[in-house]
């Protein structure tokens, strides 16, 4: 096997564009002075079963600790039929680096041009496909078990490997750009990272081993068979680093600014972003359905009922958790207040993307299909 490594609009108050991604991607207000290290070294697990689609590894960002953190590669079972995964991507503009987040739609979008491997060769998606409702694996750049899965087709693919590079643009970036294909397939109908995946994300962001600053650009836990398994057999460490990485000595000062060379939205009009939940604006209550079905539209009404709640629950509990760290960080120094706040308002756009995200599926789903 080779190795590896590695919106529908969201009106966000902390939405930003850049030059060529404003129709790609949405920002979550996470930009960084310095660089990602490398793409790590490793191998892909086996596929877990039937249905499940790779999802590549990348350094992810933690405010509160300056530092970058390394999500594993792992499988995942897609929200829908037909749906791939866009990898998210770190890209350089005006001075700064910007996350961009990854989405599932039906068609790959842009991620960079960033080689992550495993069907992830910078442009498209090659390592599977869809035919009717089911998933056919590439044997040629995915590790399936033939014996337990049987839709497999074997294409070989010629491509360049051997890039490491984690980042688009900038000294020493990858420089790409979209096709109009990557940009039509921001506009399609897609949804962000699955619950599993974020729960992924929490994980590792808690896991000091997967910081850069101190496994160097060599996660011990590179990739996993499945978002919640971090241990046991199938967990798989990165081999190597990618290449050599030298943080800044004043990394601590390095925290990433949520609006720096970047414009806002002409929608967003209503100042600096949100640190705070409550600082978001009010969640609107949806327009009652009007199916012409009184069944459905209970059934719908139902629906948006309980994602309401559950939003304003997520929404109060967030809060909460913040104004306690508020009150244990009432006599720390400056710095870290500063941090802690920064910190604040990635959990806080984070947490209005994903309900942003939800909300449009939710309507996605009760739109009346037209007949055949």
């Amino acid at each position: 096997m080779r190795k590896s490594f590695r919106p529908t609009l969201l009106l966000l108050v902390a939405v930003f564009t850049l030059s060529f991604s404003a129709k790609l991607s949405a920002q979550v207000g996470i930009t960084v002075s310095f660089g990602p290290p490398p793409l790590p070294v490793y191998e892909q697990p086996v596929c877990p079963g039937d249905g499940y689609i790779w999802t590549p590894g990348y350094w992810a960002w933690d405010a509160d600790d300056q530092d970058y953190y390394w999500v594993p590669g792992t499988w995942v079972e897609a929200p829908e039929v037909g749906y791939l995964w866009t990898p998210p991507w770190w890209g350089w503009d005006n001075g700064a680096f910007l996350f961009h987040e990854g989405f599932w739609g039906p068609t790959v979008g842009f991620y960079g041009g960033i080689d992550y491997g495993f069907g992830y060769f910078g442009n498209g998606f090659v390592g599977g496909r869809w035919q009717n409702d089911r998933f056919y694996y590439n044997r040629a750049v995915m590790n399936v078990n033939v014996t337990n899965i049987h839709n497999v087709y074997d294409e070989r693919i010629n491509h360049g490997g051997g890039n490491h590079v984690s980042f688009n643009g900038g000294p020493g970036g990858i420089n790409a750009r979209p096709t109009p294909a990557e940009e039509r397939a921001g506009s399609e109908r897609h949804v962000g990272p699955v619950a599993a995946q974020q729960q992924l994300i929490d994980t590792a962001r808690s896991n000091p081993q997967l910081r850069a600053s101190q496994n160097h650009g060599r996660p011990p836990i590179a990739a996993t068979p499945k978002p919640t398994e971090f241990r046991g057999n199938g967990v798989v460490a990165a081999k190597a680093a990618g290449g050599e990485y030298h943080p800044p000595a004043n990394r601590g000062n390095a925290a990433p600014e949520a609006n720096r060379g970047a414009e806002p939205r002409p929608e967003n009009n209503a100042g600096k972003p949100a640190v705070h939940p409550n600082e978001l604006p009010p969640m609107q209550r949806p327009t009652a359905p009007n199916t012409g079905n009184a069944k459905l539209d209970q059934k719908y009404q139902q629906q948006q009922e309980k994602l309401y709640n559950q939003q304003q629950k997520e929404r109060q509990q967030l809060q909460a958790r913040q104004e306690q760290e508020h009150q244990k960080m009432q006599s720390a120094p400056p710095e870290r207040t500063q941090q802690m706040e920064q910190r604040h308002q990635q959990q806080t756009h984070q947490l209005q993307q994903r309900q942003v995200q939800q909300q449009q599926h939710l309507q996605q789903r009760q739109e009346p299909h037209p007949k055949k």
